[in-house]
């Protein structure tokens, strides 16, 4: 439930300051409650991150991949009850569910299920009132719970990103920004923004834009963008603590069972955040991550999760995957956790 304080708070907000930013105060730890494994992992997230232990709460969900609206929608709402006033933001730790019928879990905790935000798959579904907005949950988002998947059915791999999130905080690493463009045209879309993308960051950090197959180790990276259902060089890109990366394709959000490179993928690889697809989205750019929305807010000193929220104007059938509260560009006053 949201409180009349916190209704006032966010419109606060609304008026831009940083420091009302995303924050472990303000973020709500949720587990599946059929996973034991996944309270034991919730509760490290928290206390690595200063996270109030009375925000961690765990939901009983199954362990199908996919539940449906009706069996949501009851969880969801009792959930959000039981959270204290302060929190308005929710990391999910566990891999399954990952998605609401047709819609990501991320994006259902986030606006609750509705069939607009996924159908009809290849059309325009609902907008998203974060895009490219100023502070974290302006006022016209009153309602809104935006959430991150933190995977938790390989536990090496989700300690490793929570730990890689810790030493990225503030360490506004040099590195690579890699704008990959592929012969596949369907997923090849995103290459005709790379322009505008180099125009306006080539002066803030390096951006080297290659061409598939990329044979070559891929060093330094601090952001990867590509248009693929197999990314083939994965396993040749390195990684700097708290960088971003996706794939432009059609289910990197279908977390078991796909046939495409996951989601996944790219945070065992060694990234700390990253997005797709759980149903059919077709190639529409408003469904995917917009890189230079992307860059300018991460790079700007938000989180992980406020800047891939923000750059995608429809996110209903999106999954955001990675640490919330990974911060790399931190200023040395936004440190949450010096």
């Amino acid at each position: 439930m949201l409180r009349g304080m916190a209704a006032i708070a966010m419109l606060a907000i609304a008026c831009g300051a940083y420091a009302e930013g995303l924050s472990a105060e303000r973020l709500g730890v949720l587990y599946n409650a059929d996973d034991p494994a996944t309270e034991t992992l919730a509760r490290f997230y928290a206390a690595r991150r200063g996270i109030p232990k009375s925000h961690v709460v765990g939901v009983r969900l199954g362990r199908a991949a996919v539940i449906t609206p009706a069996a949501f929608e009851p969880i969801r709402k009792a959930t959000l009850d039981r959270l204290p006033s302060e929190v308005d933001s929710l990391a999910l730790v566990w891999s399954r569910p990952f998605a609401v019928g047709c819609m990501s879990v991320t994006t259902a905790f986030a606006a609750g299920y509705r069939a607009a935000f996924c159908e009809p798959g290849c059309g325009a579904t609902s907008l998203n009132p974060l895009y490219d907005s100023q502070g974290w949950l302006p006022a016209d988002t009153v309602g809104w719970w935006p959430s991150m998947l933190i995977p938790s059915d390989d536990a090496a791999l989700a300690h490793n990103l929570i730990e890689r999130g810790m030493a990225a905080e503030g360490s506004r690493p040099p590195g690579t920004v890699y704008l990959v463009r592929t012969d596949d045209a369907a997923r090849n879309v995103r290459s005709s923004t790379y322009p505008d993308v180099v125009s306006t960051f080539a002066q803030r950090v390096r951006i080297v834009e290659l061409q598939t197959p990329v044979a070559a180790d891929v060093s330094d990276a601090i952001a990867y963008f590509t248009g693929a259902a197999h990314v083939a060089e994965l396993n040749r890109i390195h990684f700097r603590p708290g960088a971003l990366a996706d794939h432009l394709t059609s289910s990197a959000g279908v977390l078991a069972g796909g046939t495409q490179t996951s989601a996944i993928e790219w945070l065992n690889q060694g990234a700390s955040a990253s997005y797709g697809s759980v149903s059919e989205p077709c190639n529409r750019l408003e469904k995917f991550p917009n890189i230079g929305v992307l860059l300018r807010h991460y790079l700007g000193g938000e989180t992980a999760m406020e800047s891939y929220w923000k750059s995608v104007a429809m996110p209903g059938q999106g999954l955001m995957v990675g640490d919330p509260l990974a911060r790399a560009y931190a200023s040395h006053g936004q440190v949450a956790n010096p």
